[in-house]
């Protein structure tokens, strides 16, 4: 497998969720980077967006294992990861698997939990792993989150703590379709109510784990330059030091904008990361790992509107 390849199975998988998905084009393209790039993505956007079906959708065109968890604010994190039970016949604690125990993990309305069983994913998300007991039970090689929130509910909802923000690759805000979009949605989904079938939608599966793991490999590979390497970095380095920002990105956010990048680059396919890819993934990188200052915040300045003047302000490779 080579770059090329990488860009046709990423052309199949478009294809196929755009069966049931009509526009996102974005949203699509950054998922399938996550998901060549080993992270996870935070989709915000309010309801009736396709939020939920878009996960099941790309889930379904791969061939992986799917979960879902509906976060409510009773959840606790045994519901998550799962709890050790006794076994009276055999006298011994064994394991019963949670949801998490799966390939792609829709985390429904993420900020309807609490805190503590928010935080049953940090390890989950980092590590691939999980630990009860004592014990340490291992995740699929391609684990990867897709988490939704709705931005415009307030009342039993909890803010996400900023350690779990971190682990997100990107946060993609969606927002309603264009009204040619939105007449194609009515037009096709207007004769059912409630989620759609997979089955009935025509998606199906159009890769397996084992060109999954290839693609992977190939992005890897891709070349980044020393110039490229200094201009993240650049940038940064660039949301600590700007008046407008209280909390900067972490030298994490870094490492995984390059890792993003590797993978825009061969989705496109080629084989060398250009500036151009940065920057298209700077804004859902780096929107949710920064905090404004107060100031900023009286102002009325928008995190994406600073972070935008950060990206134009910074001086590309040639």
């Amino acid at each position: 497998m080579n770059v090329d390849s990488v860009k046709s199975l990423a052309a199949a998988i478009r294809q196929e969720v755009a069966k049931a998905i009509i526009g996102q084009s974005d949203t699509i393209d950054l998922m399938l980077v996550a998901l060549f790039s080993g992270g996870h993505i935070l989709l915000e956007g309010p309801p009736g967006t396709a939020k939920t079906l878009l996960a099941q959708c790309f889930a379904g065109s791969l061939d992986l294992k799917f979960g879902r968890i509906q976060f409510t604010p009773d959840l606790m994190p045994g519901d998550i990861v799962g709890t050790n039970l006794f076994n009276f016949q055999t006298s011994a604690f064994t394991l019963t698997k949670g949801p998490i125990f799966c390939d792609i993990l829709l985390a429904d309305e993420i900020n309807r939990t609490p805190p503590k069983t928010q935080a049953a994913l940090l390890e989950a998300m980092q590590e691939r792993r999980v630990t009860l007991d004592g014990k340490v039970h291992p995740l699929g090689e391609r684990f990867m989150v897709v988490a939704t929130e709705n931005p415009i509910e307030q009342q039993g909802t909890y803010p996400l703590p900023e350690a779990q923000l971190d682990r997100f690759l990107f946060k993609q805000v969606l927002t309603h379709p264009s009204e040619a979009e939105e007449r194609r949605i009515v037009a096709s989904h207007g004769m059912r109510i409630g989620m759609p079938d997979l089955d009935a939608l025509g998606v199906k599966s159009v890769s397996e784990p084992r060109s999954i793991a290839e693609a992977i490999q190939i992005t890897a590979g891709v070349h980044l330059t020393d110039a490229i390497i200094d201009y993240v970095v650049s940038l940064v380095r660039n949301t600590r030091s700007n008046p407008d920002i209280a909390y900067g990105a972490s030298p994490r956010a870094a490492a995984m904008i390059a890792t993003a990048s590797r993978s825009r680059a061969a989705l496109d396919g080629r084989d060398y990361v250009i500036p151009d890819d940065v920057k298209a993934l700077a804004l859902p990188a780096l929107r949710h790992r920064v905090v404004l200052s107060p100031a900023a915040e009286i102002d009325g300045r928008r995190v994406d509107d600073v972070i935008s003047a950060i990206v134009a302000r910074v001086e590309a490779p040639r």
